[in-house]
């Protein structure tokens, strides 16, 4: 029988080719999805149901959680409507961006951990990207390794987890073509942060995923409003 591995997707492209990742690599899936007040939450979940579906995972190894604490807090343009979010097409901006959720991925971590304890789980798999990071302080291996270590720690001693990043050290273009190599449906994917009925094309997750499309020659199988020039294949 195979082995469990617990993966957090977020209906994301990346977190769509680490479910194959994980998949490739002989592991039995669990899927774990955060609602967290995100501006785009409802299309999230709804590529979050595609891909699953796509890969016939059955319903009680589909997680959905509310993190409304994170929704409460603020401190981010994904979660406060208040702060703007950037739409200049830059997303290697010097400085923490003002997407980034205040110690979000520590929650989606522990969640999946213990989640996976109680699924008898030996691995966790998640889409880091350091490159889409974009200064996400908890987007990085070394706080991957960190946190590994300390759910070791904090978990029953029989309970051993590897926590699995496949992609972290990948550039977009390499990411994309990683998918289509094997097989996963990016165009159930979704990573705009701004809309949920066309990819606005400008904010600075829609920009990195064209730049993967562009470097990897390939059209973009999902829907924009707009796309810059210099990303069009």
């Amino acid at each position: 029988m195979a082995e469990l591995a617990v993966v957090s997707l977020s209906g994301g492209m990346d977190s769509c080719v680490t479910v194959a990742e994980a998949l490739a690599a002989g592991f039995e899936v669990a899927v774990l999805h955060a609602d967290y007040g995100q501006r785009t939450e409802g299309r999230e979940h709804r590529a979050f149901e595609a891909i699953a579906d796509h890969y016939g995972i059955p319903a009680h190894r589909r997680l959905l959680i509310s993190f409304d604490n994170l929704r409460a807090i603020g401190g981010s343009a994904l979660t406060d409507r208040r702060i703007d979010l950037p739409l200049d097409q830059d997303p290697h901006r010097e400085g923490v961006p003002v997407s980034y959720v205040p110690f979000r991925n520590a929650h989606l971590l522990s969640t999946a951990t213990s989640w996976a304890e109680v699924l008898r789980a030996t691995a966790i798999y998640v889409g880091f990207v350091e490159e889409d990071g974009s200064g996400y302080p908890d987007c990085t291996e070394a706080f991957l390794r960190s946190f590994e270590a300390t759910a070791n720690l904090g978990t029953k001693p029989e309970t051993k987890l590897s926590f699995r990043a496949p992609l972290i050290h990948l550039r977009k273009g390499q990411i994309v073509r990683r998918g289509i190599e094997l097989g996963a449906p990016l165009n159930l994917s979704w990573s705009c942060y701004e809309a949920e009925d066309m990819a606005c094309g400008r904010c600075d997750s829609c920009t990195l995923r064209l730049q993967g499309f562009k470097e990897a020659g390939l059209p973009d199988p999902i829907p924009y409003t707009f796309i810059p020039s210099d990303l069009k294949v």
